[in-house]
């Protein structure tokens, strides 16, 4: 891999981790990312000081392992709540206290901004609300809610109270709701009477009670009033936000011993039910935060834009990782590209944004409108874009660096996880950035690629794996330790082995060719299904890809290729004929695959995830779990009618 971007003497010394390295004595980056996995404990330890995290009682012992690996108790005997890092501190300083730390534009173009100072005083509100209403220490509040200003406003005010915090995606229907309120026993649920989408009106709150409905642990669900709608049917469980939102501050904020949970994230796989895993103070917040500001350069006055929902890790990421840092977090509520293709960039020049966060999905679907669109704003603002979601294909990457970026900022690819707080690999400012690479793992992050023996390997293929705690990684699966164990720590003992297939080269480079569990293993060879999909999305009539491995009784699998082509009238023998002759020239016949089909479109994640295991599923003819975090879940039909049409 080749690098394209390459930061400057200047640029380097001018980033947030050279400074702190510099600070900490280290004048090479490679030094100073060793010594941070030698001696983790006083790795974390700077790292919180650095972010400035504010302790109501300082810890004794940075990090505990009398429970194992798997159970590290950080911070330990600290108390703190981090609504004291991330909020009370700016608005108590009269240097920061009228800064902005809340932008809010909606699909209708309303617009909403919070001082550090405002935005201190309404979670003070909400806080005192939902405790006159019954919430508190250790209660769970769940919010399923658009991304709206009052969404933040909950997530503080709840962590500020003690309570736990439960996000829920804001497409989510009725049954997926219910599951997570019913495995959390969540108390209350905070909504919304709807959100606007592509201009129409979408109803929340009838999903809302269907969902309370099925959940006997709720007692309150709150209301929030956010596009005036009327709402069919009022329950006695009700409260209008208006009613939490008029009480009279409450400035007294709960400390938490630094262990305690903060919020649940629950992540759904293909089989069994959603997996919550457990965030605590010093945690999400404080690994969010490192990696927001001393990865991706976010310091005081930036203002950084992640295009996600609340329900998914990057939402909760983006409040804790821009406001810990001081800088203004920037929340739209709407399709990117309505009601123009320009949309996203017209946001970026209006709101003035340093940090964009996007993911390969969404890149490709402005693609297609072509690059006169972002060429339309003065994108000069921008320092650093962010990506994450899923692996690149070349094609896109290259747009969005070229065509957005012309070639001078840089594509912080990431990648970790719901459970990681945040990422395992990343693209560091003071190293040289390639397509589609991670050019580091994450400081603090002791990664390795093993093979099958378990042996580090490079410049081959094989399992990603991190071989000592973290600040943030989860604290285990809400009631479900044993599963946690097994999802995590049963390969290889005292080994954290994430699922992701990684190839890291003689360069430094490393490369994610998808989960470990996708992987092709055709007569013999294996590789990542991105790599096949990578030569697909090359052909201008290709949108994107999908790839799996079936059973074969002579190669033992073979693949098989999901396309969707950027027009129906493209769908054709040709297209299929060049797309075989593309792969056959690029990878040899061999690993040609047995069939190429036009499809519609793929089934993927409500974050844009392709998501192959439910591919192979559903074309096999199989069970495909739990769909509950699928956005097109209909892409399956077309999918499975195919399987059993190949099988006939």
């Amino acid at each position: 891999m080749k690098a394209v971007w390459t930061p400057t003497r200047q640029y380097i010394e001018s980033t947030r981790l050279f400074r702190w390295m510099s600070r900490l004595g280290f004048t090479k980056y490679e030094d100073f990312l060793k010594a941070s996995t030698d001696d983790i404990a006083w790795f974390w330890q700077e790292a919180e000081k650095e972010l400035g995290i504010v302790w109501n009682e300082p810890y004794k012992q940075v990090l505990q392992l009398e429970r194992g690996i798997m159970w590290p108790n950080w911070y330990v005997d600290g108390r703190m709540n981090i609504v004291s890092s991330a909020l009370e501190r700016w608005a108590n300083n009269p240097k920061t206290a009228q800064n902005p730390a809340l932008i809010w534009e909606g699909e209708q173009g309303h617009i909403r901004q919070f001082s550090y100072k405002q935005l201190h005083e309404d979670v003070c509100r909400v806080a005192n609300g939902l405790r006159r209403e019954g919430l508190q220490k250790g209660d769970i509040i769940s919010i399923f809610m658009p991304m709206i200003p009052e969404t933040v406003l909950t997530i503080l005010a709840s962590a500020k109270l003690g309570a736990i915090c439960l996000p829920v995606f804001s497409g989510y229907g009725a049954d997926a709701i219910a599951n997570r309120l019913n495995s959390a026993k969540a108390k209350f649920l905070v909504t919304a009477d709807g959100f606007y989408r592509r201009g129409k009106k979408i109803n929340m709150k009838e999903q809302a009670d269907l969902a309370a409905d099925k959940a006997p642990s709720l007692e309150k669900v709150i209301v929030v009033r956010s596009i005036n709608s009327e709402i069919d049917r009022k329950y006695s469980r009700d409260i209008e936000w208006q009613k939490i939102f008029s009480s009279e501050p409450l400035y007294e904020t709960c400390m938490m011993p630094s262990n305690a949970p903060l919020m649940l994230l629950y992540t759904s796989g293909t089989t069994g039910t959603p997996k919550g895993a457990v965030h605590t103070h010093s945690g999400f917040p404080i690994k969010a935060a490192f990696d927001a500001g001393i990865a991706m350069d976010v310091t005081l006055g930036d203002r950084l834009f992640w295009y996600t929902d609340m329900g998914w890790m990057m939402g909760p990421f983006l409040v804790f990782g821009g406001l810990i840092n001081g800088a203004s977090i920037m929340m739209y509520d709407g399709v990117p590209d309505f009601p123009t293709p320009g949309r996203l960039w017209e946001l970026t020049e209006k709101h003035q944004v340093t940090h964009l966060g996007i993911s390969p999905t969404l890149v490709r679907a402005l693609m297609k409108h072509g690059e006169d669109w972002p060429q339309k704003y003065n994108l000069s603002c921008l320092r650093v874009i962010g990506s994450t979601g899923e692996p690149w294909n070349p094609e896109p990457w290259k747009w969005l660096f070229e065509s957005v970026g012309k070639g001078r900022i840089p594509i912080f690819n990431y990648s970790g996880g719901t459970e990681i707080s945040g990422g395992i690999l990343g693209n560091v400012l003071v190293r040289p950035i390639a397509p589609i690479a991670f050019n580091s793992p994450i400081p603090g992050m002791d990664v390795e690629v093993l093979d099958d023996e378990g042996i580090p390997v490079t410049g081959s293929v094989g399992e990603l794996v991190v071989m000592q705690p973290w600040v943030g990684m989860t604290a285990g699966f809400w009631n479900e330790p044993e599963r946690f164990v097994k999802s995590y720590w049963s390969r290889w003992k005292n080994i954290w082995v994430h699922g992701d297939w990684v190839y890291r080269d003689a360069n430094g480079y490393w490369k994610i060719t998808g989960r470990s569990d996708d992987t092709l293993n055709i007569a013999g060879k294996r590789m990542g299904p991105a790599e096949m999909e990578s030569i697909i999305v090359e052909h201008p009539l290709v949108v994107e890809a999908g790839t799996i491995g079936i059973p074969d009784q002579v190669k033992g699998e073979v693949a098989v290729c999901f396309v969707v082509a950027k027009d129906k009238k493209n769908e054709s023998e040709s297209l299929r004929n060049d797309l075989l002759q593309l792969i056959a020239t690029k990878l040899g016949k061999a690993l040609s695959p047995k069939a190429i089909y036009f499809v519609s479109d793929l089934p993927k994640t409500r974050n844009a995830k392709i998501m192959r295991r439910v591919i192979k599923s559903a074309y096999l003819g199989k069970d495909s779990g739990d769909l509950s975090a699928l956005e097109n879940p209909k892409a399956l039909l077309e999918i499975r009618e195919l399987g059993e049409n190949s099988r006939l």
